[in-house]
This record gives C-alpha cells, sequence and structure tokens, in this order.
C-alpha cells in the first residue's frame, strides 16, 4: 500500500494556516456573551472551542466566520418572507 506523504503534509500546512481566536475577539465578531456562545456551541449552533492549555481555549476563525455567514443569510431568508 502506498501512502501519499505530500497530500498529509500538504494538510498539516493547511491547517497550520488557520487563525485561532481567543474569546475577546469572538465576543467582538459575534456579539454575544460567553455563556451564550457555550450554550449554543452545546446545542450545535455555535462553533465549539478547542483547548490550548490547561486553562485557555480559542475558536478557530473560519469556523467563527462560517456561523457568522451562516447567521446572516439566515437573517435575509427570514427578512424576504415576512
Amino acid at each position: 500500500m502506498v501512502t501519499n506523504i505530500h497530500s498529509r503534509h500538504q494538510s498539516k500546512v493547511l491547517a497550520t494556516k488557520e487563525r485561532i481566536l481567543r474569546w475577546p475577539e469572538v465576543q467582538e465578531r459575534a456579539g454575544i456573551c460567553r455563556s451564550h456562545a457555550h450554550k449554543l456551541a452545546a446545542q450545535g449552533d455555535f462553533p465549539k472551542p478547542i483547548k490550548l492549555g490547561v486553562r485557555s481555549s480559542g475558536w478557530v476563525e473560519s469556523e467563527i466566520e462560517a456561523w457568522l455567514e451562516n447567521r446572516i443569510a439566515q437573517s435575509r431568508l427570514n427578512s424576504e418572507a415576512v
């Protein structure tokens, strides 16, 4: 069995280009409080944080951006239906 080493390396490179956001920046972008973000994440309606250390966590920037884009799209659809 042949393993494609290049594609595994490429995946690692792409993954390292992701920016990790700490809570203050997530809050500024999303406009919600921390407890509401965690409640939504538990319900599967907001990106879950990743552990960075024992007492720190962060959010993947692209996941936050996708969530925001989805919320905007849902808002536009709901306003057209009214």
